[in-house]
């Protein structure tokens, strides 16, 4: 049962709240676990037998340290979703964790619609921990294969201005930009926050920047999460930024913030919008943003070999190396893996457990199936015969050509039909 707050959104009972907690923290240990699982698994998905070493790759590649701040945020902006009934799209700066996004995709079921061979069962998700980071299957980065994603996220920096020009002429639009604390020191990013003085609340949709600050980037500690809050956010501000804290390092205390400062930050666009369309306020506005602190890596191994990890730059990429080649790093792994406790997330088949599969939207409304990451499957696009722009090569070794200028004439073409 629900009663109606002042500010006109539904407010849930103390019971239900807990409950609707749980289920979210249960949703994002299903991403996390699903995410390490693409890192390090070959087989035994669900851990149904003890790990052993021919399970695990041969070679560990992809970037653990970012994933629970990507997939945290997931969570909670579909819980916004399904209250609000919003249009989203998520655009991951940090986009070297797409083990988290794929897992989102996955869990949505978006990912088995488009890829049938990645069913939500046993298999499937055999088929998502092997294909990751392994020759031929998917890459490690948010690339075009990841369903909802407009941006790759390898070349740092230009997330928040890819945010912006999603938002331009789609007033209905909402885009969450999660910003990495080191993306954050690039020259693109830090010029990005201007994006303010470029969107029309009349005419634009919003852009919701997620500075995640977790501390450290590849090797070093991140400028940012150094300052403390009062000059951070003095910077955002004179950006045009209303900066909304969470931070923290206990689950359940930063799921009930983060839902807080979300339901803020949604009021806070919705008058803004409000105001410009039906009362004409066109002067600057201040627009929200939130600040999240939590753990690099957080959730995973505290120490590896006596040596701090989670909170440091050590749990960047592969947390736990050498796993088939060191039994203590194997045992390490399973209890790892275990302690998000994949017996309440998974049903006996592999599939999402109800209570987890129900927390996220349905059919458009997925951010993984937003219409606006998935221009292809609304216009047929007419385009040019590729082989009437061929280079003509008589005889091997004669001719000049330049790539890009070929490119032009084509892309010229296309653009006149």
């Amino acid at each position: 049962m629900s009663t109606e707050t002042a500010s006109g959104t539904p407010a849930r009972s103390a019971s239900s709240e807990t409950s609707w907690l749980t289920r979210l923290d249960a949703w994002w240990r299903a991403a996390n676990y699903l995410s390490v699982g693409q890192i390090y698994l070959l087989d035994n998905p669900l851990l149904r037998e003890p790990l052993l070493p021919e399970h695990v790759k041969p070679r560990l590649l992809g970037h653990w340290g970012t994933v629970p701040g990507l997939t945290l945020t997931y969570a909670h902006l579909n819980r916004v979703i399904v209250d609000r009934d919003l249009s989203v799209l998520y655009v991951a700066g940090p986009g070297h964790g797409a083990a988290g996004l794929n897992a989102a995709a996955w869990l949505e079921g978006t990912y088995s619609e488009l890829y049938p061979q990645v069913s939500q069962d046993v298999a499937g998700m055999r088929a998502l921990f092997r294909q990751f980071s392994f020759p031929g299957g998917v890459p490690s980065h948010a690339s075009a294969h990841l369903p909802g994603s407009i941006h790759e996220g390898g070349e740092l920096g230009y997330s928040l201005a890819h945010a912006t020009g999603a938002a331009l002429d789609n007033p209905d639009l909402l885009v969450a930009c999660v910003v990495g604390d080191g993306e954050a020191e690039t020259g693109p990013l830090a010029a990005s926050w201007h994006a303010p003085a470029f969107l029309d609340p009349v005419n634009d949709g919003a852009v919701l920047p997620v500075l995640h600050l977790n501390g450290y980037k590849i090797a070093n500690p991140t400028v940012l999460s150094r300052l403390d809050h009062g000059d951070l956010r003095a910077v955002l501000s004179g950006h045009g930024w209303r900066p909304v804290l969470v931070a923290g390092s206990e689950p359940m205390e930063v799921h009930e913030a983060y839902a807080a400062a979300l339901e803020d930050c949604v009021d806070q666009i919705r008058q803004i919008q409000q105001d410009a369309r039906e009362r004409g306020h066109r002067g600057r506005v201040r627009w929200p943003m939130i600040v999240l602190r939590t753990p690099k890596g957080w959730t995973g191994p505290s120490t590896v070999d006596g040596r701090e990890v989670e909170g440091t730059w050590r749990a960047h990429q592969v947390p736990i190396t050498a796993v088939r080649e060191n039994p203590r790093h194997l045992v390490r792994l399973e209890e790892w893996m275990r302690s998000y406790r994949p017996e309440e997330l998974f049903t006996a088949t592999g599939a999402p457990e109800p209570g987890i599969a129900s927390l996220h939207p349905a059919g458009d409304a997925r951010m993984s199936a937003n219409p606006h990451a998935h221009g292809a499957t609304q216009h047929a696009l007419r385009l040019p015969d590729v082989g009437d722009h061929a280079v003509a090569v008589t005889k091997p070794g004669t001719e000049r050509a330049e790539a890009t200028r070929a490119l032009g004439r084509y892309l010229r073409d296309a653009v006149v039909l």
